[in-house]
């Protein structure tokens, strides 16, 4: 693209923004009021469904979250594992003995008596696992068409680009186009939510800051705090220059009530009375909700908490449909990860397990479903006292809508590759592994969950079209079955 249809583009989209952002918070924006004119809204009834993402940044360690545990298979990656880390403790290695209370018990057995256990700091989801609360999806990562070990190899198939990148792969989990993205497929499922929401500003949540995942081509991501919503300082008591002088906070209120001449002085006071406006809808929604789960006092769970609570006042909020995020990083573990990663995972675990019992409290643990997501999973080898940047994972499904108790995708086999077995397919050095199932099967799902159409998913989800039926990959569904 020339950069003269750049920059035209660039001022539709901004003038587009801006009328979305005047618009929302009071109705559905005219934008795709006028789209929906002629159709019905996307989601009709009266349900409410809502998708929790959990972004673990930094690339969880899949082998020491989801560990082996069978014998024959934990055996390879203790060998593995243990291979050059010079330590008597065994290097990163998890003992079987140490995961005998999180072991995991399928209501059907794996294939060739493969068996998981939960890292021992996460007792709480192996319970909801065995329970049927919670799956795993096994092996899961960005990919743009179906690959094997020999097709990745022979660098002939287009691939992600940019792999074993932070930024890029937490921007191809997060909207299937590399850093720089800024359309995500959770901000595409708030697009087709918002007409079905009265109260469209609040499809798109986020409790962690900026995130192109929730971003839409029409859905703004509102964001909250974990103490509620975000007030304009400038206007509080508290504020270092106008705090204490109330004619000060009089005067910018009364100017952020006027209409300018200038579009974009116009404009700027249009988004702080929506974010005024926004703030006090908020504010008053949350003030009826008491939740008596408790949460633990970390930042995840401060998080969770917060998205829980949203949800209790999802009714005086005017939403059908929403999208949250939340997030936990120091994921990054070259160094220290037998001594960092426990923390780490004791906190996610405590954080999604008390989550779901809020829901339940709240009634809808069968409308909210959470899933984890991450950079990339890490090699199976050890550098020594930690492991290294890889590509598919392990992650987690949990809510009362999940078919729990069960594995989803195949378990690969324990290898680092640098062998050319050619029965593994799944591994591309390292034990990096290569995955079996992509983002794109795995946002597909939850979409049509949400409620999402066959022919939208193929608009929110750019490479599903690779993938299932429509590409003659029976192999690849794009239906993972797990809702």
């Amino acid at each position: 693209m020339n950069s003269e249809k750049a920059s035209a583009q660039s001022r539709r989209t901004f003038l587009k923004k801006s009328s979305l952002m005047a618009a929302a918070g009071a109705a559905a924006p005219w934008a795709l009021q006028l789209a929906a004119m002629g159709e019905a809204a996307a989601f009709s009834g009266d349900d409410y469904k809502a998708l929790v993402c959990v972004f673990l940044y930094g690339g969880n360690d899949y082998a020491n979250t989801v560990v082996t545990y069978d014998e024959a298979s934990h055996r390879r990656y203790a060998d593995i594992r243990a291979a050059g880390a010079g330590s008597a403790a065994g290097g990163i290695v998890l003992s079987r003995a140490a995961l005998a209370n999180t072991v995991l018990k399928p209501a059907q057995a794996l294939p060739e008596g493969r068996q998981y256990a939960l890292h021992p700091s996460m007792p709480n989801l192996a319970g909801l696992f065995n329970s049927g609360q919670a799956g795993v999806q096994l092996n899961v990562g960005p990919l743009v068409v179906p690959l094997t070990r020999q097709q990745f190899e022979s660098q002939a198939y287009p691939m992600p680009p940019k792999l074993f990148s932070h930024n890029d792969q937490q921007s191809l989990w997060q909207s299937s186009s590399p850093e720089g993205s800024t359309i995500g497929w959770g901000g595409r499922l708030g697009d087709i939510a918002m007409p079905s929401n009265s109260q469209s500003l609040f499809t798109c949540i986020s409790v962690t800051g900026n995130s192109v995942f929730l971003s839409g081509q029409d859905a703004l991501q509102y964001q909250c705090s974990t103490s509620g919503a975000i007030k304009v300082r400038a206007l509080q008591n508290n504020d270092w220059f106008f705090g204490n002088h109330a004619e000060m906070r009089a005067t910018l209120l009364n100017m952020i009530q006027q209409n300018r001449s200038h579009v974009l002085q116009n404009e700027y006071n249009n988004v702080m009375r929506r974010a005024l406006a926004a703030e006090g809808k908020v504010s008053s929604a949350l003030s009826s909700v008491n939740l008596g789960t408790a949460f633990a006092d970390n930042n995840l769970s401060r998080q969770m908490r917060m998205v829980a609570r949203l949800i209790g006042a999802r009714q005086r909020l005017g939403v059908k449909r929403q999208v949250f995020m939340v997030s936990l990083g120091g994921f990054d573990l070259h160094d220290n990860l037998v001594a960092r990663q426990p923390g780490l995972l004791q906190e996610v675990d405590q954080a999604i397990s008390t989550f779901y019992k809020a829901t339940v409290e709240l009634g809808v643990s069968d409308k909210v479903t959470t899933f984890t997501a991450s950079d990339f999973g890490r090699t199976l080898t050890s550098n020594g006292n930690g492991s290294d940047h890889g590509w598919g994972s392990h992650h987690f499904l949990v809510g009362g809508a999940v078919k729990g108790a069960r594995f989803y995708g195949e378990a690969p086999p324990v290898s680092a590759s640098d062998s050319k077995d050619p029965q593994d397919q799944w591994h591309v050095g390292q034990g990096r592994l290569l995955p079996r199932t992509s983002t794109d099967q795995f946002a597909a799902t939850l979409g049509r969950w949400f409620g999402v159409e066959e022919g939208e998913l193929a608009q929110i989800l750019p490479n599903l079209r690779n993938f299932g039926k429509s590409a003659g990959r029976l192999d690849y569904p794009t239906d993972l079955g797990f809702l």
